[in-house]
């Protein structure tokens, strides 16, 4: 975030912390405790148990394992279960699955937050108007917030912080007005009520799927953090917890009130506000509520830019909104979320609804992030003891809110899992089929055909493809070349250029790395560039290459001829020509059935997917693709009788 820094803790970071960071878990008081109701009867069991289960989670989920633990595993500042799998993804390949199960679940699940924080806001309006067309509103404010994303969120993301101070001043001011009428409410402070609530109260257990969503923004939480930083997180979360607590404690107390009742004749929140200010109070939890929607949203995007620099999510369009450090926006995720999110509205039409599915799918989250979460303290030499006790005690907690939530299976939860599954099916396809793909790449020693290369630059007779010659390369060292590379060269028509480049991009396990380095393995003939981006980096490797060439250039490394130099007036040559080498399945392929589905998922994701040059940030006018085919397994029983003419 420009302007901030984010290692101190300072009144802007801790303002911003409020405003885009705490918004999921500061808008659960709209909805927690309708979903623990649900259809129930109103009984002080039911009322104190839940809310001593809420206390203890916000403490044990929310304070002791994301704020406390989880922030500590920090990737250059940078948070979130794909920053997290960055850092420890050297040491044991498998731990890529936890980070696509939990990636996956999380997009999944944000599908349904924005509905339903929204509609839960909008629904307040009922007791001024109960004809109120609220399925309409909701849809027309996701449609606005989805259509603004293209713009980012550098200007209003300037009153995020102080709109979200007056909803957390509000809902504490609202909560402690309610408590000060039965303080005895506090006495669920003790564990030993929650204890009751699982054991005693008729399908108590099952209660805890409700009370889960009072964390379900946890995970969120950490994702943000690299916006603002661990400390100011941390210091703002005093406030939050402070005025959730309030809140959650004042619903309690009205609640009590209603004993023998329903749901029907009571609403928790908006039973806490003076009719007078039901309507202010319902466009601050709208506003609310958008500002949460808008900081998962561009979360979202984060995340899915992060897969695809992990090479685990196919190719998409990326765009920088603003200059603010990591925001970007993916046209495609923002239509299909877009489209996810009225489709929640219309099939669920009421938030009560969405409450019975909502929280499934991120506790599976949860869950992924404890495992990566023990691996990192085990490879950082944590103590033993503490790291066992870490897994077990938060696998417990979340193995039983994943048993108490499979309730939600059938009455929605299933959507959730459903698109979780989905993702990771395609994530599956597209991490298989590329370490499939580049086992059958064959690697030769560069320095054999130097010699030809430099025959070849120097040879009049043939037509000069282009002054340079530019391959994207997966060769990680300057040793060895592609065999495809070489016969594009030396093949058929050879491609003459008075200097060959290999260029290699590495995705590097720091979220913003940027450098590079060179090997001149011919003086003026062939030259090899490695890049390092950092995974939230989108390569932009024309504007890179620019900047290497010219630093090349001042430092007299490489001569470039005059007449084909830019009139920029900063002595680079324009006639740089780049070769991507796209891969497609041959049909000489023999492979075993498996393998075949795999592979032809993969090429039909390859081909929907963003086009290389697009993804490499290449100009169009500047850039050869050849098709180059991927024979995995050939077919030798071919028997050709040749007959007599």
């Amino acid at each position: 975030m420009v302007g901030i820094d984010i290692k101190k803790v300072t009144f802007a970071g801790v303002l911003i912390a409020l405003g885009i960071v705490f918004g999921d878990l500061g808008t659960s008081p709209l909805y927690t405790f309708k979903a623990i109701i649900g259809d129930r009867v109103i009984t002080e069991t039911l009322v104190l148990g839940s809310v001593s289960a809420i206390f203890w989670t916000l403490t044990f989920q929310t304070t002791l394992k994301y704020v406390l633990i989880t922030m500590r595993a920090d990737n250059n500042g940078e948070g979130g279960i794909f920053s997290l799998f960055a850092l420890i993804r050297r040491h044991a390949k498998w731990l890529v699955w936890p980070a696509i199960i939990g990636g996956s679940f999380m997009i999944a699940d944000s599908l349904i937050t924005p509905p339903i924080s929204v509609m839960s806001a909008i629904e307040g309006l009922r007791g001024v108007q109960p004809d109120l067309p609220i399925i309409p509103i909701t849809i027309g404010i996701i449609v606005v917030l989805f259509l603004f994303q293209r713009a980012g969120t550098g200007s209003i993301g300037k009153i995020f912080g102080p709109a979200m101070i007056v909803w957390f001043g509000m809902i504490a001011i609202l909560g402690f007005n309610s408590l000060v009428k039965d303080i005895s409410v506090l006495k669920a402070v003790n564990p030993m009520y929650a204890f009751r609530l699982v054991t005693q109260y008729p399908g108590g257990f099952w209660v805890l799927g409700g009370v889960f969503l009072c964390a379900t923004g946890a995970e969120a939480l950490y994702a943000d953090m690299g916006h603002v930083g661990r400390r100011n997180i941390q210091v703002a979360w005093i406030f939050i917890k402070v005025s959730l607590l309030l809140c959650y404690f004042g619903e309690a107390v009205m609640l009590n009130g209603h004993i023998g009742q329903t749901m029907a004749s009571v609403e928790p929140f908006y039973s806490l506000v003076p009719g007078w200010f039901l309507i202010p109070s319902v466009v601050i939890a709208t506003l609310a509520t958008i500002i949460a929607s808008q900081a998962l949203i561009s979360g979202t995007y984060t995340l899915f830019n992060e897969a695809i620099r992990l090479n685990v999510w196919p190719k998409l369009r990326t765009v920088f909104p603003t200059d603010l450090k990591g925001q970007v926006y993916i046209p495609v995720v923002n239509w299909a979320m877009m489209a996810g999110c009225i489709g929640m509205v219309l099939y669920f039409r009421e938030s009560s609804n969405m409450e019975a599915a909502f929280g499934l799918s991120v506790t599976l989250t949860m869950l992924m992030t404890t495992v990566l979460l023990s691996f990192y303290l085990y490879s950082k030499r944590f103590p033993k003891i503490f790291t066992y006790a870490i897994l077990i005690v938060f696998l417990w907690i979340e193995l039983t809110f994943l048993v108490a939530n499979m309730k939600k299976f059938t009455h929605g939860g299933w959507l959730t899992l459903l698109i979780g599954l989905l993702l990771i099916s395609v994530m599956y396809v597209w991490q298989a089929g590329r370490k499939l793909k580049s086992k059958y790449k064959h690697f030769l020693p560069v320095r054999k055909f130097i010699p030809n290369i430099v025959q070849l630059s120097n040879d009049m007779s043939v037509p000069r493809f282009a002054t340079h010659l530019v391959y994207l390369t997966l060769a990680e060292k300057p040793g060895s070349v592609e065999q495809r590379i070489i016969e594009s060269i030396f093949l058929q028509q050879p491609k003459r250029a008075d200097t060959y480049w290999l260029v290699h991009v590495d995705v590097d396990d720091a979220p913003y790395t940027m450098s590079y380095s060179t090997e001149v393995l011919a003086s003026q003939d062939l030259i090899y560039v490695r890049f390092r981006l950092g995974f939230r980096i989108v390569p932009r490797l024309n504007l890179f290459f620019k900047e290497v060439v010219k630093e090349m250039v001042a430092n007299n490394e490489l001569e470039l001829k005059r007449d084909y130099c830019s009139i920029d007036g900063h002595g680079s040559c324009s006639d740089f020509r780049f070769v991507v080498m796209k891969s497609f399945l041959s049909f000489e392929n023999q492979l075993p059935f498996w393998k075949n589905q795999l592979m032809r998922l993969y090429f039909v994701l390859d081909k929907i997917s963003l086009p290389d040059p697009e993804a490499f940030g290449l100009d169009f006018n500047n850039v050869v693709v050849e098709h180059v085919p991927v024979v995995m397994q050939y077919n030798g029983d071919i028997h050709l009788k040749r007959e007599p003419c």
